[in-house]
């Protein structure tokens, strides 16, 4: 099979980093022109640089802005022009107490995971309707489906994400536009390695604290290790192409086995 994206415009939120950052280079590397995202520009112009230079064919937009805001999102999407392949990855986690998640926690968590989505969904699913091709991947995960107990907000808003997924793809049912969202197991990122040693010990080296968080915190991993961003970003790429066309409203496991169900 051949991923062959060339013609169409991606816009891949909050993808100076990680995971975002990931799926951007395949998005890319697939042929479609890829507009990187973050808050500050700086830091965007420094990725487009580096993605550039590593690939000079790559083709990639610098859409500075901050998303979370109306007035940021609107500016993104000025500078990435009419988009084919909205891929919502911005997303913030953090271990709290249950019980000491305040009013304000709640709050932003649906407001950045959530609605920050929705948001641009709204002002891009149009579009791709019109056009009659589009893909809307929204970039859920795990914590969606076994919600842990040191973050319940981070997994509610990931819950009500994949449903923001299965009700718009309704919306869109028909049109060839197709909206689905990605479960995301355990990823290796520079966030995630800050998030482990806030469970485990700091003084361990990082390939034993990786061992020991997933036995403690994911023992139900049949992969036993923590999955690499670029191993989401393949399964990304290919819902972003025509060769995905038949699926839609889904919510496509890449968790490592991670969820125990035979069906999400």
């Amino acid at each position: 099979m051949q991923i062959d994206l060339t013609g169409r415009t991606a816009l891949v939120t909050g993808s100076t980093q990680g995971i975002g950052r990931a799926i951007a280079t395949a998005l890319a590397d697939a042929g479609a022109r890829v507009a990187v995202n973050g808050r500050k520009p700086d830091t965007v112009a420094s990725v487009v640089s580096e993605l550039q230079g590593e690939r000079a064919e790559r083709d990639l937009v610098a859409a500075a802005g901050d998303v979370t805001d109306a007035a940021g999102a609107d500016a993104v999407l000025a500078a990435t022009g009419d988009i084919d392949i909205l891929v919502n990855n911005l997303g913030i986690f953090g271990a709290t107490p249950a019980l000491d998640i305040t009013d304000d926690e709640w709050r932003r968590y649906f407001d950045v995971n959530v609605l920050a989505a929705v948001r641009l969904i709204r002002a891009t699913l149009p579009g791709m309707k019109e056009r009659r091709w589009g893909r809307v991947l929204n970039i859920a995960s795990d914590s969606a489906v076994v919600i842990p107990a040191e973050m319940i907000h981070y997994g509610m808003s990931k819950t009500a994400l994949l449903a923001v997924s299965r009700g718009f793809a309704k919306d869109a049912a028909g049109t060839g536009v197709t909206v689905n969202s990605v479960l995301a197991g355990p990823t290796h990122t520079g966030g995630v390695e800050d998030f482990v040693y806030e469970l485990v010990d700091r003084s361990l080296p990082w390939d034993e604290a990786q061992r020991e968080f997933m036995k403690l915190h994911r023992p139900q991993s049949l992969l036993q290790r923590l999955i690499e961003p670029e191993e989401i970003a393949n399964m990304v790429a290919y819902l972003s192409s025509p060769l995905a066309s038949a699926t839609t409203g889904a919510a496509v496991r890449v968790d490592g086995g991670y969820i125990d169900s035979i069906v999400p």
